[in-house]
Parts: C-alpha cells; structure tokens; sequence
C-alpha cells in the first residue's frame, strides 16, 4: 500500500473525525462526572457547564422545569438572564418551554426580535437581553416538562452543528435528570418519614400517648390548619409548638 493510500486512511487526517473523537471523549466525561454526582442540584449545574463547553454559541444556559404547562422553576443558571426570560414566560403564558417543545425535541429561535411565533414573550426576551435561544426536551410527564435551554449572546449563533451537539447532551442529560430526580426524591421521602417520627416522638413523651395517637394528633393539625403534615411535624421538632399554638 503507498504512501497516499495509506495517509487516506489515517483518522488523524481528516479534521471532522478529529472533531467527532474529541466530542466523543468530552461526552464521555461528561457521563462519568453525572454518574459520581448524587446532589440534585449538582447534577443539574453539571449538565448547565457541559452545554456550555460544549454546544457552539452557548453563552448561557440552564434547566428549566415547567409544571402544569404554566408554572416555570428555573435551576442552575448560569447567569440571571436565563431566570429573568424563565419568569418572562411564566408571566405572558408563552414561549419555547411552555408550547413548542411539547410538541418537538428541539427548538431553535435564531432572533428573539423578529420571532413570530411568541408575540408578546419575544419582544420582553429581547429588550431583556436575549437574542437566540435552543431549547432541548429533556422530559415531558403529562402537563409537565424538562427543558435544557441555552442562550447565544448574538442572534443567528445557532447552526445544525449546534442542534446536533446539543442533542448528544441532552440525550445523556435527560438519563442523569431523572436519575437525579428520583434520588432526590427518594432522599426527600427518608427525611419526611424522619421527621414526622421525631414529632410523633416528643408527642408521645410529652403527652404519654401511642404512636398511632401522636401521628393522629399530627394529622388533625394538618388537616385544621391546611399545611402540609411534613410541614407540621417541621414546625414541632423546630419550634416545640403545634400550628396555632402559642
């Protein structure tokens, strides 16, 4: 085989699949860091850093997590424009989170100043300080939705090699959110069932009563005031004192 043939052949030769292997090994770093990572929010940070470093055009980024097709949560942002634009839309009813992404994986808006599809939320976005946004479907649970959404500090930032790089983290996002999430709320539940066991605990000692009494007692409070038994059991073991006792 000569020479030619044979510098044909060689990877290193051709300047896309140089690309794709660096792509691929920072991809893989990237699952490695999300599978040491067991804090919700860290993971979440995690995912913001890595669309960041790796998605062309990306100068701000963060996850947003839309309930009930209305209410916007934003997490991890990387700076407080992503927040401000999450609020935008939660406060005009429209925008790449609450409608389209639904409906598509991925939405690209190249200009928020000339954007037709979000008449109002496009124009708040832009004086704001956006300019180009992708969006990235993480997950969608009935009226419920996990976005990644990155942000570009010039319009027309956004290209094909933009979508396709941030669909590949997305794709691992997507695996470490609901992992994460699960975690957390795994985690969540031990520390209800905890605490409303140490009320039930001062109860019982202050009162001599059953633990089916003292977790009655709890769960009347609940009930008579509207708030939430865990919240209940927080304000005894804090305070000492049951909701509307002085």
């Amino acid at each position: 085989m000569d020479a030619v043939a044979e510098h044909s052949q060689d990877p290193t030769s051709d300047p896309g699949a140089t690309v794709h292997g660096r792509l691929a090994g920072q991809l893989g770093e990237l699952a490695r860091s999300l599978q040491g990572e067991t804090d919700f929010e860290a993971t979440l940070a995690t995912i913001v850093g890595a669309a960041l470093d790796l998605i062309p055009g990306a100068s701000d980024a963060s996850i947003s997590v839309v309930e009930a097709r209305r209410t916007i949560r934003s997490h991890a942002p990387s700076s407080e424009l992503p927040a401000v634009i999450d609020r935008l839309q939660e406060q005009h009813g429209e925008g790449p989170c609450l409608d389209a992404v639904w409906e598509q994986r991925i939405v690209r808006v190249p200009d928020l100043r000339h954007e037709p599809r979000w008449p109002i939320f496009a124009p708040a976005a832009a004086a704001a300080g956006a300019s180009a946004m992708l969006c990235f479907q993480l997950y969608v649970e009935d009226d419920n939705l996990g976005a990644l959404n990155v942000y570009g500090a010039e319009t027309g930032v956004f290209d094909a090699e933009s979508e396709e790089i941030g669909l590949l983290v997305a794709a691992h996002a997507a695996v470490a959110f609901a992992d994460a999430k699960r975690i957390s709320n795994l985690l969540e539940a031990v520390r209800t069932r905890d605490l409303i066991g140490q009320a039930k605990g001062i109860l019982m000692e202050r009162f001599k009563i059953t633990d089916h009494q003292a977790f009655l007692i709890l769960a009347t409070a609940s009930s008579k005031t509207n708030i939430k038994l865990r919240d209940v059991a927080e304000q005894l073991t804090t305070t000492g004192l049951l909701p509307g006792q002085s």
